[in-house]
């Protein structure tokens, strides 16, 4: 037979010696002790909403104390009266920030998740308003902001702490970096458009941002990690989104970018621009060899590089393997892609065959027409007088011609 449990014993004999305690001191009846109380654990939605209501107000007022008065705690406070200050220093319109629905499951301490929708815009640079589904923490009554960002979704760099900003008529930058790199940065951008706009005329814009991190980078564009581990910057939409108007920017990869010497940082970002100018990234199905070859044959027009220098990774790959069959595919261009360098390089020589044999104006004019919607074939035939077949042709004898192969 199993021994009874002790506890319930040890109940009776304690509750028995406070009622007679109670009676030796004249109380009638017997005390019964109240329960502890229990944090509250149920999560305010209607509470939580109103409270996003009120943080809206806050940053788009660019008011640093109201934001930060919303804040569970320090932390927080900074985060979120950093995001208000920000929101002045940027020019920061178009703010809106709307609940969605409560997400996971709640912590023991009342604390919960919820999806809330950001809105925003650069004033003066960007045409259309950024959305981004971003996470928000919140405490169990729902009246204070525990965490902005993170989780599984999107923190946008202004959001993520305080920036520093450079701007002139045709560029901005947002930096989560000091003064110095923020002023290289600026130097950089406003050398990209003045060549970008030689080239393709007009006068052109960028927005180029650089979070601290790579772990930032990638929370900014809500991207798996380490997709951009490999590559100094990258160019797009920065709502994830292909809409026409989707505001689309540079942002920097610090750990592989900040250690470039001047002309190779200025090849980066003049290339990354001419993806932001001509928003590349929106014309979903334009081959990525004419895309990235492009981009490479704008930011090399002016720079006086060697093609050891310029072509020596697919050089080293022709006298190794063999010249390549065909141009670089678009899996050739992922970011975790085995010789990556080589498939860029590539790319830019099969431009540079087109823009020898037709002119400049005449590869321009391809690339517009292919990222508008045009067949390659029939825009490389209207602008070139060249078969994919006849490029592929002249393209792998200039690979062997560049790495001193006999074909």
């Amino acid at each position: 037979m199993q021994a009874p449990s002790p506890r319930p014993r040890l109940r009776s004999a304690l509750g028995g010696a406070l009622v007679v305690a109670l009676m030796a001191t004249g109380c009638s009846e017997p005390y019964v002790a109240p329960r502890p109380s229990a944090p509250a654990t149920t999560r305010d939605e209607s509470a939580a909403a109103s409270t996003l209501v009120a943080l809206e107000r806050a940053l788009s007022a660019g008011d640093a104390d109201g934001a930060g008065s919303l804040a569970a705690d320090d932390r927080v406070r900074r985060q979120l009266a950093a995001a208000a200050t920000n929101v002045r220093r940027v020019r920061l319109v178009d703010i809106r920030l709307r609940y969605l629905a409560s997400t996971g499951a709640q912590r023991g301490d009342g604390e919960w998740t919820a999806s809330a929708e950001l809105s925003w815009r650069y004033a003066g640079y960007d045409d259309g308003v950024a959305r981004r589904e971003v996470e928000v923490a919140f405490t169990a009554d729902g009246e204070s902001v525990a965490r902005l960002g993170g989780g599984g979704a999107a923190t946008p760099i202004w959001a993520a702490g305080p920036v520093a900003v450079a701007r002139g008529p045709r560029y901005l930058v947002v930096s989560r970096g000091g003064a110095a790199r923020t002023e290289r940065l600026a130097r950089l951008a406003r050398a990209a458009v003045d060549s970008v706009g030689a080239t393709l005329g007009g006068a052109p814009s960028v927005v180029l941002e650089a979070p601290r991190s790579a772990a930032e980078l990638h929370r900014a564009l809500a991207a798996g990690a380490h997709q951009y581990d490999a590559v100094a910057a990258v160019t797009a939409p920065v709502d994830g989104s292909v809409a026409d108007d989707a505001p689309v920017h540079v942002l920097i990869n610090p750990g592989e970018f900040d250690p470039l010497d001047r002309v190779a940082a200025q090849v980066v970002v003049t290339h990354e621009t001419v993806h932001a100018v001509t928003r590349a990234p929106l014309a979903v199905g334009a081959p990525l060899w004419l895309v990235e070859g492009f981009a490479d044959y704008v930011a090399l027009r002016e720079v006086d590089l060697p093609t050891t220098r310029t072509a020596g990774q697919i050089s080293a790959q022709a006298r190794r393997n063999g010249v390549p069959d065909r141009l670089p595919e678009q899996a050739a261009f992922n970011t975790s892609a085995e010789h990556l360098g080589a498939q860029y390089e590539a790319a830019w020589l099969a431009c540079v065959v087109i823009a020898d044999r037709a002119g400049e104006a005449a590869l321009i004019a391809l690339y517009d027409d292919v990222l508008t919607g045009a067949d390659l074939d029939a825009a490389l035939r209207r602008r070139a007088g060249w078969t994919v077949e006849e490029l592929t042709r002249e393209w792998r004898a200039r690979i062997a011609t560049v790495a001193g192969l006999s074909q």
